[in-house]
């Protein structure tokens, strides 16, 4: 397994956890997290033996955004150095992932993470600020502690809504309740980010990874990865498309569906009463 800087990437019972680490500040991002992030995450797509991906922060937070140090002395010609570490690495998931192609529907520094064919699960176990937020909306489903905050940060630095969150945050919570989280910058605790539907759920603090982690384990046990592979593009094309153009997806990947090993299976642990046996992606 690959070792990286600024973060800890392990592999168990299915589910590949990228930790940010660097607890003592926050988990801040720096050019070498981006770099590490990418790389992990395109090992994990293409790892047969792993079926979700989790994303948390080591410590007491999530991500406090950019590294501050980094963003000093930034102008307009130097500003892409703050973040970026070089592209990011491509995700794969061996060749060619079933589902609607979206590879160019989602560019950009993370587009990478809606691109991945594997469920991605952000686990916010704090503060989650300015870039740390971004990295958090990108993930398909986002979790968080009782004692997790939120906030764009961007206004109070000057800044603007930055990689796509225009897009991504209006999308997730309504755009009167973007304007205020994006105008304000905020701090939004775990219980509002809920109702507004910023996170899924809110989880106890104490045993927080605990029930993160039975959710992952719950679609590594019991959920086809190609169907979760072809949902996830489904979701994500549709957002670009009209209803009939959606519904026309549906039905070629439902065809498609039918003659998978996969759909054999799910009819055959269904009939005989077990546990199914699906393959995985890579």
């Amino acid at each position: 397994m690959s070792q990286y800087e600024d973060i800890r990437y392990e592999v168990d019972g299915g589910i590949a956890t990228i930790t940010l680490d660097r607890p003592d500040k926050l988990n801040a991002w720096t050019r070498a997290m981006q770099q590490s992030v990418a790389s992990a995450m395109a090992e994990a797509a293409a790892d047969p033996a792993v079926r979700v991906i989790l994303i948390t922060g080591a410590g007491r937070g999530f991500c406090a955004g950019a590294d501050m140090s980094l963003l000093q002395g930034l102008d307009a010609d130097n500003a892409g150095e703050a973040t970026s570490g070089g592209a990011a690495t491509p995700v794969e998931a061996g060749g060619t992932a079933p589902g609607p192609d979206i590879s160019r529907d989602y560019g950009g520094r993370f587009g990478y993470i809606l691109r991945c064919p594997k469920p991605v699960i952000a686990a916010v176990n704090g503060p989650a600020a300015g870039l740390g937020l971004v990295v958090s909306l990108y993930a398909d489903v986002r979790f968080a502690a009782q004692e997790a905050v939120f906030t764009t940060a961007f206004a109070q630095r000057g800044l603007v809504a930055e990689h796509g969150v225009s897009w991504l945050l209006p999308r997730l919570v309504g755009p009167a309740h973007a304007f205020d989280l994006l105008l304000s910058a905020r701090k939004v605790k775990a219980d509002e980010a809920e109702r507004i539907g910023l996170v899924n759920q809110v989880f106890p603090q104490e045993g927080f990874m605990d029930f993160v982690r039975a959710y992952a384990s719950h679609l590594v046990e019991t959920v086809s990865p190609r169907s979760m592979a072809v949902m996830k593009a489904q979701i994500y094309k549709a957002l670009h498309q009209d209803f009939n153009a959606a519904l026309e997806t549906a039905d070629a990947e439902m065809e498609a569906s039918f003659a998978s090993d996969d759909f054999r299976e799910g009819v055959a642990h269904f009939m005989e009463k077990r546990a199914p046996d699906f393959k995985g992606l890579g």
